[in-house]
């Protein structure tokens, strides 16, 4: 009996956690795309090394998106 309750309460569980908004509101996504929110140690250094990965194998766009939160690129 109680799994028969369990098999019809954990889809309506998994089902409630598609109605949640999302979190992240547009004018807070520029805040994502701060290089200090990035899983780098140094995330300057970082980027800077990826500019110049770039600019030498003209690979740009392969290693990651870095946008202005505007949702245009």
């Amino acid at each position: 009996m109680n799994a028969r309750y369990l098999a019809i309460l954990l889809p309506l569980i998994a089902l409630g956690g598609c109605a949640v908004e999302p979190w992240v509101k547009p004018y807070e996504r520029d805040r994502l795309a701060d290089p200090i929110m990035s899983f780098e140690r140094h995330p300057v250094s970082a980027a800077y090394m990826n500019h110049v990965r770039e600019a030498r194998e003209a690979s740009r766009g392969a290693s990651g998106s870095a946008g202005g939160g505007c949702g245009c690129n």
